[in-house]
């Protein structure tokens, strides 16, 4: 079921919309969804957050889905200040940080700040990236291009088609309706959010700061799509845990999230 939307106006005037599903009593799990991803991220996680006691809150990063495009130099420490700014808006004093692929980054920044209490990695990027998708990010204009005719392509050939980016199982026909909706209301504004963060991944002085939270990381050893060896000399260096699967990039959320979800919430 997508989740429905509501949206705060930060400082600026900019719009940040979000969802928030699972439990409304629950405790809160600030979601980061990946890269290209929107609020709509939060149908695959909402069943598993029922049946953990947890109230997701999943907003869209700027320029993806509703929110408005962010202030030229936007970063992921910026979004920092936006997620306090959101937390805020919904009567959240401390939150938990789950990051999903491209949403590892953002999922570190919002962990730097004093409402977070523990940050979970799902398939994460941990930048800088590197090979032929970091230098794909340096040539922007084929990058949107990339994105543009990928989501023409699977808004004819239906969501298998998106799905095939990121697994090689089957799944049900509910999560793959979940995994296309999310990916095409990611680009409901184009392609320019996905490509501005691929560059940010790819940048050489983007070692991310270290959070003073718990860490704990999941990740498929067959994940094509972020490597998993730069999470573990991450995550190791900064005390946290890893937990890996035979699986890959989809698989791992499919296998783990309610164990993620479960450890974000629960001593």
């Amino acid at each position: 079921m997508t989740p429905p939307t509501d949206d705060v106006t930060l400082p600026d005037g900019r719009t940040l919309a979000y969802a928030v599903a699972g439990d409304p009593d629950g405790t809160p799990v600030l979601v980061h969804h990946g890269t290209p991803g929107s609020r709509l991220f939060a149908a695959l996680l909402a069943d598993a957050a029922s049946a953990v006691g947890v109230r997701l809150v999943v907003p869209d990063r700027p320029g993806y889905g509703r929110s408005s495009p962010p202030p030229m130099g936007w970063t992921w420490a910026d979004w920092r200040t936006d997620c306090e700014r959101l937390l805020a808006a919904e009567s959240v004093d401390h939150a938990a940080s789950l990051g999903f692929s491209g949403g590892g980054p953002f999922a570190l920044a919002a962990a730097t700040s004093d409402r977070t209490t523990r940050l979970g990695l799902v398939s994460a990027v941990v930048p800088p990236i590197d090979g032929w998708l970091a230098t794909l990010a340096r040539l922007p204009l084929a990058l949107r291009l990339l994105f543009g005719v990928s989501d023409a392509v699977a808004r004819v050939g239906g969501p298998a088609l998106v799905v095939g980016q990121y697994t090689d199982r089957d799944v049900a026909d509910p999560v793959a309706d979940a995994v296309a909706a999310d990916f095409h209301e990611a680009l409901r504004q184009g392609a320019r959010a996905p490509a501005r963060e691929n560059r940010l991944f790819a940048a050489d002085a983007t070692e991310p700061t270290v959070p003073s939270v718990p860490i704990h990381a999941w990740h498929g050893t067959r994940d094509a799509n972020t490597p998993v060896d730069p999470v573990r000399q991450f995550v190791r260096h900064a005390g946290g845990r890893v937990a890996t699967r035979d699986t890959d990039h989809l698989g791992t959320l499919l296998d783990c999230r309610r164990d993620a979800l479960a450890w974000l919430v629960h001593d």
